[in-house]
């Protein structure tokens, strides 16, 4: 099992906000491409980050995965996100591609697969 699984997702998010900001981005912008990825609300996802739960956790109570997931293709830490076979890896590594490219300045309709 892989040690991001057990990490608290309270504990990576600030890093995600910061990566965005770092790149002129906006924390709500970051939580915009939660939802669309979790189904989670703010609420939601609020709870999640007070809560500290597990990325394991996180993704185990997910509202809805988004049904577009499967358009979201490329590189992230070296490995192309669809061909990841464990399936709780692939969720964390969708969101981490959908950070990286709201941090590279890629258009919202385009991160969101519209």
């Amino acid at each position: 099992m892989s040690k991001i699984f057990k990490m608290s997702f309270a504990s990576i998010y600030p890093m995600y906000v910061k990566k965005v900001e770092k790149k002129d981005r906006t924390k709500d912008e970051l939580d915009q491409v939660i939802y669309w990825l979790t189904g989670y609300d703010e609420a939601g996802l609020q709870k999640q980050i007070d809560d500290g739960v597990d990325m394991e956790t996180f993704f185990a109570e997910v509202p809805q995965l988004n049904e577009n997931v499967t358009l979201i293709k490329g590189v992230i830490c070296g490995y192309r996100v669809e061909d990841i076979e464990d399936p709780l890896m692939q969720k964390i590594r969708y969101m981490d591609k959908l950070v990286d490219e709201l941090a590279k300045g890629r258009k919202m309709e385009k991160i969101l697969r519209k």
